[in-house]
């Protein structure tokens, strides 16, 4: 057994049944990726969206690609054929393009909403104002093409366990209040990584997104 296929096989035995996970491969090359994969892994995560494309081009056709890192307008036909999930959404204007690339191809498409929970400035994402506006009903009927899953969020980067939880409690509390009038679709609230994803759990996270614990830091 290889060294991935422990670490992941020793990681899905923390996880309760009730989290996803996404494996973080962003810039793994796909030998990496067939290993995670030959031990039972289906769900990768990519921030790169030509990257993306690229490796779903030649990795088997079962596996789910997520879309985790900042997507900008102009990039969204390069993973519009083959993305399951996009966690990154952050504006009017992308969901747009989402929509428009999707109805030409007949999909619907996945998506979450980024939160800004964080202290650095640098992270995307809505303000909680923002996301009530643009999470309503009426506004979300222009996007036939588009299912809005849930929410992602992430946590400062800091070792102050406090402020970590602090943030993914108050992500979990606009999930929840944001649920009861979105059903029985939004069901994702995706907050947590290798350093924190403890954490994220113990808060209500749903679904993590793991790199360094899996494939190590090289």
């Amino acid at each position: 057994m290889s060294e991935i296929s422990t670490a992941l096989k020793e990681f899905q035995k923390t996880l309760p049944a009730h989290v996803t996970l996404v494996a973080v491969s962003k810039t793994k090359p796909m030998s990496l990726i067939q290993e995670a994969y030959d031990a039972g892994q289906r769900i990768f995560g990519e921030n790169r969206p030509q990257e993306l494309a690229e490796k779903a081009a030649s990795m088997p056709e079962d596996i789910q690609w997520h879309m985790i890192g900042h997507l900008q307008s102009n990039k969204v036909k390069y993973i519009i054929h083959e993305v399951a999930m996009i966690h990154s959404i952050d504006s009017l204007g992308l969901l747009d393009e989402i929509e428009k690339r999707a109805k030409k191809i007949d999909r619907k498409i996945d998506v979450l909403l980024q939160v800004h929970i964080a202290k650095e400035e640098q992270k995307h994402g809505f303000d909680e104002e923002n996301l009530h506006m643009i999470s309503s009903k009426k506004l979300l009927e222009r996007y036939p093409h588009i299912v809005v899953r849930g929410l992602m969020g992430m946590a400062t980067f800091t070792e102050d366990e406090k402020q970590i939880r602090t943030e993914f409690k108050s992500l979990k509390n606009t999930f929840d209040s944001l649920k009861n009038d979105r059903g029985e679709n939004f069901d994702t609230l995706s907050m947590g990584m290798s350093g924190d994803h403890k954490i994220a759990i113990e808060e209500g996270s749903t679904m993590v997104r793991i790199g360094s614990s899996i494939f190590g830091n090289r």
